[in-house]
């Protein structure tokens, strides 16, 4: 484990120059930080002053608190779970029902956000990356509430895993971009939206749905 921990301080340290750092090292310490092609950091600079100027705008977060609970359907409940409590026998259990958001999963919560974001920055089309395809699912639907145009990128064996979920994207008037390279699955299709939005990043907004990013998005 130690070992592991100075290769990463090592590689850390040789991309120190083309880091950007907002706060120390990021969200994540040595896990944080940007690395991308050079054309993306404006990209990403802007998304951060945007994201913390309409954290606190007051238009903004009623619009959004709108559509979390009139096309989302929040506040999801809390459901007491009476058996399970009984059958474990020392706490009370309950469960909070995000399955009960439109589309069925939790991820629309993201979405909405990210491509009302998207819409008050003056972007035109969405892109974003899915794996089983319930990020993917809930991007298309997003993008369709505001109007804006959407690509979703997935690996090739990941489409014929979620024929479902790939149907439900075209549906709504999403483009699926099979991914063919690496692997064929998730870590490839990030790869391919990110090469993807360097050469439209003025115009296009990436919703980027899993824990791998470039800060300011999860990483």
């Amino acid at each position: 484990m130690k070992k592991d921990e100075k290769k990463l301080k090592k590689a850390n340290s040789s991309f120190r120059g083309k880091e950007y750092q907002s706060y120390g090292n990021g969200y994540f310490g040595t896990f944080g930080g940007i690395y991308v092609p050079e054309i993306l950091v404006s990209a990403l600079k802007e998304l951060e002053k945007n994201y913390f100027k309409y954290k606190k705008d007051k238009e903004f977060k009623e619009e959004l608190s709108f559509y979390l609970k009139n096309y989302v359907g929040r506040p999801t409940p809390l459901y007491y779970a009476e058996r399970l409590s009984k059958r474990l026998g020392r706490a009370r259990i309950y469960l909070k029902r995000e399955d009960l958001c439109h589309l069925g999963a939790h991820k629309i919560n993201n979405t909405v956000g990210q491509v009302l974001l998207a819409r008050k920055m003056g972007k035109k089309f969405i892109i974003a990356e899915t794996g089983a395809g319930q990020h993917g699912v809930a991007t298309a639907a997003a993008a369709a509430l505001f109007n804006m145009k959407c690509k979703v990128f997935m690996g090739s064996k990941d489409i014929k895993r979620q024929s479902s979920n790939v149907y439900r994207m075209r549906l709504m008037g999403a483009e699926v971009i099979e991914v063919s390279s690496g692997s064929k699955t998730l870590k490839d299709a990030v790869n391919e939206a990110l090469r993807y939005w360097v050469s439209r990043v003025d115009d296009t907004y990436y919703v980027l749905g899993s824990v791998v990013g470039p800060h300011p998005y999860p990483t």
